[in-house]
């Protein structure tokens, strides 16, 4: 993020805090409730627990749970992340490891590759969605543990691993080399035309160091195939870099107009973020798809496209997430994850939700219940598009068209947990592997029947789950289109996945049908669009 506030935060025993104090002014005058009293007391309470407490207490436990409950009293996104976990927190966003490349699940203890990922040494090496990784360095993966996982097949850029592979389908196992490598992980889920030929989609995963370029990427990919209009999904997008939110949004509005502003307490942390013109593509009808789980930075871009109406956006009222977080490293190795400001749309409108009388867990439960979407729209926060539209602020952003999230029963759900599709599809493919010359022949024939239906109720037997007739006749559409889906992304890859889920997504083919309404209301006020 811009404007890093450099901060230092840490519990200290009295006898160092002392030596802290004396680096401020000496003039400055405390009062009851001073630092030096507040921490006094903190450790006068440690000091009793270490000395007292039944059984040995482990500090280091206690300090954690410390700094986690003062954090606690500030906001619900201001965090302490321990050592431990800033390898992963730092990865899912700086938008590289170094390792063999693979997305995996640990399937009945069985370590299975979900996924190659796109352009790393286990797709250089022909390995499959669907493979179980059986050995590692001869040794025996079953029953591995995640962080096993981590440990064994990353590793420096170089490296080589020896692992066995048991791919269904074939009678023999196998073994391979791979030459570790740096690993891309991408932000842009999937990117292609829908079957009319000139409507794009982007799903955008998270906003990570690498997400502007990505997209920049996508478009042209989608530009050069003839895209005239464009779906943007940021269902679930839980957010990420500030920066990265305002060059996506920049990407789909002329120069000159204020995408984004934030406001803070220290001077640094108060900015005002306008589009340019480096990089901004053709005004194309352009709609935003959001959910109540689209939060942070894709407020930011779908508060942007709304309040400027560049486009339409469409779906569940977003998380309300409108405040920003510096992280700041930590002696300890850790980091502080802090909030030091509070950003609104161009607008006006704070998207931060309330929060101060909810605890942690009813301050998420709520913003996933499609109850709260009329509590959360205070119709005394009203504020004006730059055309005159009327939005509202009070929490999240709420579409220009609400639209009810499809249900599913808690029999497919569970089916979906335990990855009973993932495993069907993987059976199936491996069976079924050169029955079809191209993804688009495996669209119009890929019919599920009734064998299909007995080979999954044979998977769950397997898992000990029940088949439910009046579930299964509920969600027979979904299903049906989970096991399709789960096969094209065996016979091909992930970003086939997607293109068969599309299908059946009513969301998207709801924006379809409003891409007319899209277009009006870019052409709501004259834009200064680049010569």
């Amino acid at each position: 993020m811009k404007g890093t506030t450099k901060l230092l935060f840490l519990l200290l025993p009295v006898a160092l805090i002392a030596f802290l104090l004396n680096r401020f002014d000496n003039r400055t005058a405390y009062s009851s409730d001073s630092v030096m009293e507040q921490l006094e007391r903190f450790n006068e309470v440690f000091s009793y627990i270490n000395r007292y407490y039944v059984e040995p207490p482990d500090r280091e436990k206690i300090i954690t749970g410390a700094i986690a409950g003062m954090l606690s009293e500030l906001d619900p996104h201001s965090v302490y992340i321990p050592p431990q976990n800033m390898e992963r927190v730092t990865e899912q966003f700086e938008g590289e490891f170094e390792g063999i490349g693979i997305e995996f699940v640990i399937l009945n203890k069985i370590l299975t590759i979900v996924s190659p990922i796109v352009g790393g040494p286990s797709e250089a090496v022909g390995l499959l969605p669907g493979d179980q990784i059986i050995k590692i360095e001869g040794q025996s993966t079953y029953g591995i543990k995640e962080e096993d996982v981590q440990k064994k097949l990353r590793g420096k850029k170089g490296t080589k691993v020896a692992i066995t592979i048991n791919r269904p389908g074939l009678s023999e196992q196998f073994d391979v080399t791979i030459t570790r490598d740096k690993i891309p992980i991408y932000s842009v889920m999937a990117s292609f035309l829908l079957e009319d030929g000139e409507t794009g989609y982007i799903y955008l995963g998270r906003f990570a160091r690498t997400t502007s370029q990505e997209i920049e990427d996508a478009l042209k990919k989608l530009e050069a195939q003839g895209m005239k209009q464009l779906i943007f999904d940021l269902r679930g997008n839980s957010g990420g870099y500030l920066d990265q939110a305002f060059e996506v949004a920049d990407k789909f509005i002329p120069g000159g107009y204020k995408i984004v502003y934030t406001k803070g307490r220290l001077d640094n942390s108060s900015q005002e973020f306008y589009s340019t013109n480096r990089n901004t593509h053709d005004m194309f009808p352009l709609i935003v798809l959001i959910s109540h789980g689209s939060a942070s930075a894709s407020e930011i871009v779908s508060g942007a496209v709304q309040d400027l109406d560049r486009g339409l956006v469409l779906g569940q009222t977003s998380f309300g997430k409108g405040l920003v977080q510096n992280q700041i490293k930590l002696l300890d190795g850790g980091a502080l994850r802090l909030t030091v400001a509070r950003y609104y749309t161009p607008s006006g409108r704070l998207i931060q939700r309330p929060y101060e009388d909810d605890n942690i867990v009813d301050y998420y439960s709520d913003a996933y219940q499609d109850s709260a979407v009329v509590n959360k729209v205070d119709s005394t926060k009203s504020y004006l598009t730059f055309a005159g539209r009327t939005v509202f602020g009070g929490g999240g952003i709420t579409p220009d068209s609400v639209l009810a999230s499809d249900k599913i029963t808690r029999f497919t759900n569970r089916l979906i947990i335990k990855r009973i599709f993932f495993e069907f599809g993987s059976k199936w493919a491996s069976d079924h592997r050169t029955i079809y010359d191209s993804f688009e022949t495996f669209q119009k024939k890929f019919n599920i029947d009734e064998k299909m239906i007995k080979d999954l109720q044979v998977i769950m037997e397997k898992h000990e789950i029940e088949f439910n007739q009046e579930a299964y006749d509920k969600d027979v559409d979904y299903i049906h289109l989970l096991m399709k889906a789960e096969v094209a992304r065996h016979l091909w890859d992930s970003e086939h996945y997607y293109m068969v889920r599309v299908k059946g997504d009513s969301e998207i083919q709801h924006a379809l049908n409003l891409m007319h309404e899209a277009e009006r209301i870019k052409n709501l006020h004259a834009w200064n669009v680049r010569p």
